[in-house]
């Protein structure tokens, strides 16, 4: 005979809920795993990026010059100023620009010394290796008046009694009174401003002169326009210059003078070489006996 099993409801109805709860059992078992996989990870990236962060270089925050001591601040200060001193001495300083003259020289220097006017005037040599020989003209003021007179006189050769230290006395008289009465401070008779009177009466002067008054006049004229281009100050008095009588003559003969000779009162002071000419031509005027005499 056979024997019959048979299984009641309960608990086939039992196994069915223990086999459920295993089943959830087991899902939650594999959700933890993957929630703790996900920790894991996510535990060992931080790990990473802190160790990262850790290992960078913190450079610390400078303190405010508020916050430092006076003394630090005006260390820094000295420091700064020594660097930058340091590296504008570094840099190429740029080449200083220096004028180009545009008056010719012509071969020619002009100097004063000891009261002494002296030119040296170069002449070119036919090797060009050589330097060129130089002339050396030099005379002193006494010299130079002396040498006028003496071209007054020369010029002048109607008036028998004039003699050279009359001129030279009436260039002096002149300046002499300028200095007394507070007009200028520094005298006007110096080498360049006899060699510019000269100049002046050259042109000036002529030989129908028959008068000793007439030619005071005129010399005198040509003082009054040399102290006005060449003197110190800005204004001069007439007073001294100007004879009362000729005071007509006076002014006629300064604007014919003007006219005349302003592009050759222009050219002595600007060339060189035509103010070593006039040198040299006033130093040719001394009388050759009276130059024995001194000798």
């Amino acid at each position: 005979m056979g024997t019959v099993l048979s299984i009641s409801p309960a608990s086939k109805k039992a196994s069915i809920m223990d086999a459920e709860a295993a089943g959830e059992v087991h899902k939650n078992d594999k959700s933890l795993k993957r929630h703790s996989m996900f920790v894991s990870l996510s535990w060992k990236k931080l790990v990473a990026n802190s160790a990262k962060k850790s290992a960078k270089k913190v450079t610390p925050k400078p303190l405010s010059t508020r916050e430092l001591p006076s003394s630090q601040v005006a260390q820094l200060n000295s420091e700064n100023i020594r660097k930058t001193h340091q590296t504008e001495e570094k840099k190429p300083k740029a080449p200083i620009p220096v004028p180009v003259p545009t008056v010719p020289t012509q071969n020619s220097e002009v100097s004063i010394q000891n009261g002494r006017l002296s030119t040296v005037q170069k002449q070119p040599s036919s090797v060009s290796l050589v330097s060129p020989r130089r002339i050396v003209i030099q005379a002193s003021t006494g010299e130079l008046l002396r040498c006028l007179g003496d071209f007054m006189c020369r010029r002048c050769f109607k008036l028998k009694e004039l003699s050279s230290g009359e001129v030279i006395l009436w260039f002096r008289n002149i300046d002499r009174t300028l200095l007394i009465q507070g007009w200028q401070d520094i005298g006007f008779i110096t080498p360049a401003n006899v060699v510019f009177v000269y100049l002046l009466c050259q042109d000036t002067i002529t030989d129908s002169i028959d008068s000793q008054a007439e030619l005071q006049g005129t010399f005198q004229t040509c003082l009054y326009l040399a102290y006005s281009y060449m003197g110190n100050e800005i204004s001069y008095p007439l007073k001294p210059f100007m004879i009362e009588s000729n005071k007509d003559v006076f002014w006629e003969t300064s604007l014919q003078i003007i006219d005349s000779m302003s592009a050759k009162m222009l050219q002595l002071n600007a060339d060189p070489h035509f103010f070593t000419e006039v040198f040299q031509d006033l130093k040719n005027q001394r009388d050759v006996s009276e130059s024995t005499l001194d000798r």
